[in-house]
């Protein structure tokens, strides 16, 4: 027994019991991937500059503004990679001309430690406490959420 395929149907079906059927023999769980399917088209619209055309799926002929914004933000997508692999190379550059033992005095003690695990340790902790700081920042700033 052939299918209908679920965008073939007239009108939409909408049901709560998954086992229910859908008219024209299509099955509910094909007619709830296809609404999975469009809510995840309309979150897409959403997002994406350019929106979809409602008839056929076709996207719409990008703005000239949405074309530069999307351009500005690849552009700055690529500055900021090239400035962390800047600082990646630095810090490796700075552990590497550091290789010295020093004596690191502690509150109750001291230690005697390579230079480069110093230098490397302080960066992989200040890299940590700036993504924390940023985050905590971000949560206490948030917009109240609607209920």
């Amino acid at each position: 027994m052939a299918r209908a395929h679920p965008t073939h149907d007239p009108q939409p079906v909408h049901r709560s019991d998954p086992g229910q059927a859908v008219p024209n023999g299509g099955s509910a769980i094909a007619d709830e991937r296809a609404e999975r399917q469009r809510q995840r088209a309309l979150r897409r619209q959403d997002e994406d500059p350019a929106p979809v055309a409602r008839a056929g799926g076709v996207p719409a002929a990008e703005t000239r503004g949405a074309h530069f914004a999307r351009k500005a933000h690849r552009t700055r997508l690529h500055i900021y990679a090239l400035i962390a692999m800047l600082a990646l190379v630095y810090v490796v550059a700075l552990a590497a001309s550091n290789t010295a033992h020093v004596k690191v005095d502690w509150v109750f003690g001291s230690s005697s430690v390579s230079l480069v695990w110093l230098v490397l340790f302080t960066a992989i902790l200040g890299w940590l406490l700036g993504i924390l700081i940023t985050a905590l920042s971000h949560w206490r700033t948030r917009a109240p959420r609607a209920t």
